[in-house]
């Protein structure tokens, strides 16, 4: 796409666009005097009209402070050009948490959003032909998964490729015991990590439900953790987050152990999404070193099992 197409949206003439993050999608700031919003360009093939539309009916439905789209010209908040799908959202302030600082308070809050996130889904009716993705275990294991396959993944050698095979093995043995119910599975965002958290006046926001579907509830404190599961300050995350959950929703201390293989699935899921997206540059920079340390992460898991 060379050019955005802002006249899909009623804009202030001379609004410009800046590229803010090319991830899954490309995300743009749009910007003119006393206008502010952020134009989300979809990655080709990912998700259907459909499911978009089903994002943001939950996304708008959820008790939370996130980001609304806006509705284009003709009425519709989900605009097609040049074969790509585009939401232009309203724009809300704040900032994203700093790794580098201590992060229990966030990740409390983080596990409060996410009991509230897990109560709605039960409780909302959802509106008919209702389509999203699924994180189970055929969509990040299975031949169609939805990034594709890990082994194809940058630096995955026969070693972390066998060490790997044994993960998934113990990982869809425990969570095949583990099982789907109701109380365990269902709607989750599926992507609450550090860089779709914005923190403003001491509220945490959350944002980007694009990967939002169908999972495990536990999925969702995996993906709080993406791509800092070796970070030495996880344990008291772990500690933080379940103690927030447990304000808005019971956890049991059996659930609270499989949190490991919940790490592991999108460890994994991770390992694959760089391998189908290496045109990006987030990818590229994690590549390097991601296969080892989640060979390394899973030795430490198969010792506990």
């Amino acid at each position: 796409m060379n050019t955005l197409p802002l006249h899909l949206w009623d804009i202030p003439e001379g609004a410009q666009a800046t590229l803010i993050n090319v991830s899954e999608n490309e995300t743009y700031l749009v910007e003119s005097e006393g206008f502010k919003a952020v134009l989300r360009v979809h990655r080709q093939g990912y998700n259907t009209e459909r499911a978009i539309e089903c994002e943001l009916e939950w996304s708008a439905a959820l008790p939370l402070n996130t980001p609304i789209a806006i509705a284009g010209i003709n009425g519709r908040m989900v605009q097609a050009d040049d074969g790509r799908f585009m939401v232009l959202f309203n724009y809300i302030n704040g900032e994203h948490p700093d790794q580098s600082e201590d992060l229990t308070a966030s990740f409390t809050e983080l596990g409060r959003i996410a009991a509230q996130t897990h109560n709605h889904s039960q409780s909302w009716t959802r509106p008919e032909n209702f389509e999203r993705l699924a994180w189970g275990l055929p969509e990040v294991f299975g031949e169609n998964a939805n990034w594709g396959d890990w082994r194809a993944a940058p630096n995955v050698t026969n070693d972390i490729r066998r060490i790997l095979e044994r993960v998934e093995r113990v990982v869809r043995h425990r969570l095949n015991a583990f099982g789907q119910t109701a109380q365990n599975y269902g709607l989750i965002h599926a992507d609450m990590r550090l860089a779709n958290i914005l923190v403003h006046n001491g509220e945490t926001r959350l944002i980007d439900f694009d990967d939002c579907g169908f999972g495990w509830f536990l999925y969702d404190f995996a993906a709080a953790i993406s791509f800092i599961e070796d970070d030495p300050q996880i344990p008291a995350l772990r500690k933080a987050w379940v103690k927030g959950y447990r304000e808005f929703r019971p956890l049991s201390g059996a659930e609270i152990f499989e949190i490991d293989s919940f790490i592991m699935l999108r460890r994994m899921a991770l390992l694959a999404w760089i391998g189908s997206h290496m045109e990006a540059t987030e990818p590229q920079a994690l590549a390097p070193d991601f296969a080892r340390v989640t060979a390394e992460l899973g030795v430490g898991y198969l010792a506990k099992m």
